[in-house]
């Protein structure tokens, strides 16, 4: 994971930040609000104690690992944010407790699970450790009794996958990075046929045309 991370990129979309958008018709200020809230988030926890955060913060580098040349996203507060406002989805699969029961229990056997099988902390594990265990929790290998019934492999598909990634694409350094506009509230996106943009959509750039797509995100703001 490390060479992927840190591997030479070119910018997918050089020049564009959808923070220009903020006061622009794009957004209102219920928009700005939101997205306000979003980058305004402290790196520290509003939900976890100690122990908690420190996996947290580990299993959150484990499944998103960030670039190093952008603005890092706060992942891990972020997330911790949901779980404190218990904010559920609506639905649950009846193996899985409730949102912060689910978060409670996984997080703390995680960290037993590793302990067990490699004498450390989840946090204090090198990255292939890390990487390992992650794997056998997708593939529901990790049953100690820490667990409570709560089926491993439900809980890395329904809350790790589930809640990570979304939050993770939900905050506006990611959409500068994927050339996202966000939540166009109130224009709206009007050129909805596939492989077309809205002359205030970014402009995706290939390797040597990186001027290019620079000017043309410069017009689309």
């Amino acid at each position: 994971m490390n060479d992927a991370r840190r591997r030479p990129a070119y910018p997918a979309y050089p020049g564009y930040d959808v923070l220009d958008k903020r006061n622009s018709p794009s957004w209102d200020d219920a928009t700005r609000a939101v997205i306000d809230e979003r980058i305004g988030t402290a790196d520290q926890p509003a939900w976890c104690n100690p122990d908690q955060w420190r996996t947290l913060r580990a299993l959150c580098a484990v499944v998103v690992p960030q670039p190093d040349e952008r603005p890092r996203v706060p992942l891990a507060a972020l997330v911790d944010r949901k779980i404190a406002s218990d904010k559920r989805d609506g639905y649950r699969n009846a193996r899985l407790p409730r949102l912060q029961d689910a978060w409670r229990i996984g997080l703390a056997a995680l960290d037993d699970e590793s302990r067990r099988r490699h004498r450390a902390a989840f946090a204090d594990l090198d990255e292939a450790a890390r990487i390992g265990m992650i794997q056998a929790l997708e593939h529901g290998t990790l049953t100690g009794d820490a667990w409570q019934d709560m089926p491993s492999k439900l809980f890395f598909k329904e809350r790790v996958l589930h809640d990570i990634c979304t939050t993770y694409y939900s905050h506006p350094s990611t959409w500068s990075q994927i050339g996202f506009g966000g939540p166009a509230n109130p224009r709206g996106y009007v050129r909805m046929v596939f492989n077309r943009r809205d002359p205030w959509e970014a402009a995706e750039a290939s390797p040597g045309d990186d001027a290019h797509a620079a000017r043309e995100n410069g017009r689309a703001r």
